[in-house]
């Protein structure tokens, strides 16, 4: 029992000195982006109806942030992104749409960030449900 308990403690400790020691690699300098929001849910929407939502981000680091590429999940999702580097402070927004032809049920589309920042890739989703056309059917 006593083996048992001194080996738990040494993992529970060993977990905290690598979490210390992460937390302590991260660099409090250089860009960071953050979102206003991650997350858009249109609710239900009708097959072939096109929805886009604008996510708004803020460098709230300290040097300029750089977008060097903003990945999709599939055709069906499209993107607007700015090119020039964001100082910090400033805000910028990406612009993703989804075109729910050909798609059916819940859909929960996954954009990924890939910057120059600390947190290199942040994602952001789009989810909906998408009902069937009746006129099509």
């Amino acid at each position: 029992m006593k083996f048992a308990f001194a080996l738990l403690f040494s993992f529970a400790l060993l977990g905290n000195v690598v979490a210390q020691e992460a937390a302590a690699n991260e660099d409090p300098n250089g860009p960071q982006i953050t979102f206003a929001q991650d997350t858009k849910d249109f609710g239900d929407i009708i097959q072939g109806d096109k929805v886009s939502h604008s996510f708004e981000f803020e460098n709230t680091g300290t040097e300029p942030l750089i977008l060097s590429n903003v990945l999709t999940t599939c055709g069906c999702t499209a993107t607007s992104w700015p090119r020039e580097p964001i100082a910090p402070g400033e805000s910028a927004k990406i612009e993703v749409s989804f075109n729910s032809t050909g798609k059916k049920g819940r859909q929960n589309k996954v954009v990924t960030v890939v910057s120059n920042a600390t947190n290199a890739q942040e994602r952001v989703k789009l989810i909906t449900n998408v009902l069937p056309n009746k006129d099509a059917q």
